[in-house]
């Protein structure tokens, strides 16, 4: 939209550098260009803005098919004004001189001519195809069309409009049309899904298997490591008895031995001190064979007061002594007659 400046019985347009402006005064044209910046009087000026610049024009409309199926097709139309001086004498894009405002709708009465082309090109295209031509397809077949009916469409070259790109976004059939043509594919897909399952399953059922025997497999080899094990313990308790016999054997042996040793030894000690003993009481009745009865029964009250308790007194009866002195004087008249 170009900009106007309000001065005293003049106005100022400043141009912007995609917008083709042209002034005519008295039908004439007094200046035009892109970009342009006048001066003009507002009472006999007729100017017109023409926006020179790519476009890009959304188109949203239904077609049908040769088997009777509506599909609606989504694309983007992108074109540009390459003759602005013509399109201005075709089209309406005078501006108010007051506000810099279009007085019509060009850019709406432009976008109805291009859309319009390229839906009778798409309805000519489709109406010769069948719905799944058309899906897998018609994309291209679509855009090529459009195209090329865009280039030969005689009024858009008399309005100087020239078609930059078309692109096709999609083509797409009713709900429920795409759901029932969905439906074979989301079999196939359920079916490869449902595959997947169950060879992951049969996978997991081989590797539960696999662990089972592979456990199976451990327990076995450790119960024969126990077993191993246990008859190792039990030929190393035999060892250990044997062992332990023969030591204790060993010790008895060792312990006979020296106790028949110490036997030896106390009967040659106990034979050598009874000769000994015998030698000195030989050598002891030797010597009081020699002595007299009264110095025998002298050594006798002596070993028996040795011998005898601690006693506080003692009372010798007649019927002892009487005895003991007739016994004294026998001894002493033997020896006398001797």
């Amino acid at each position: 939209m170009a900009t106007i400046t309000r001065f005293p019985f003049v106005r100022h347009l400043s141009g912007a550098a995609t917008t083709y402006v042209q002034h005519l005064k008295t039908g004439q044209v007094r200046r035009e260009g892109v970009g342009q910046s006048i001066w003009f009087r507002p009472l006999g000026a007729a100017i017109s803005e023409v926006p020179v610049d790519d476009r890009e024009l959304p188109m949203l409309f239904h077609g049908r098919t040769s088997d009777y199926f509506d599909v609606t097709v989504q694309g983007t139309i992108t074109y540009r004004v390459l003759d602005p001086a013509t399109a201005a004498q075709r089209l309406d894009f005078s501006i108010d001189p007051a506000t810099g405002l279009w007085n019509g709708r060009p850019l709406d009465q432009l976008a109805g001519l291009l859309t319009e082309t390229a839906q009778q090109q798409t309805v000519q295209l489709l109406i010769r195809h069948t719905l799944a031509d058309a899906l897998t397809g018609g994309v291209a077949a679509t855009r090529d069309a459009i195209t090329a009916g865009l280039a030969d469409d005689q009024r858009l070259t008399e309005t100087g409009v020239a078609v930059i790109a078309v692109r096709i976004l999609a083509i797409d059939p009713e709900p429920e049309v795409e759901k029932a043509l969905q439906t074979p594919a989301r079999e196939v897909v359920q079916q490869d899904a449902d595959k997947a399952t169950f060879e992951r399953r049969a996978l997991a059922v081989e590797r539960e298997a696999a662990i089972g025997e592979n456990e199976l497999a451990n327990q076995i080899e450790l119960a024969r490591r126990q077993e191993d094990l246990v008859a190792q313990r039990g030929a190393n308790e035999r060892r250990a008895a044997e062992l332990q016999a023969a030591t204790n054997a060993l010790r008895a042996k060792s312990d006979a031995e020296i106790e028949v040793e110490r036997a030896e030894a106390k009967a040659r000690a106990t034979e050598v001190v009874g000769a000994a003993e015998a030698g000195a009481e030989a050598a002891r009745l030797a010597a009081y064979a020699e002595l007299s009865d009264a110095v025998i029964m002298g050594l006798a009250l002596k070993e028996l007061a040795a011998n005898m308790p601690d006693l506080q007194s003692l009372v010798v009866s007649p019927d002892v002594v009487a005895p003991l002195l007739a016994r004294l004087g026998n001894g002493a008249g033997a020896r006398e007659s001797a």
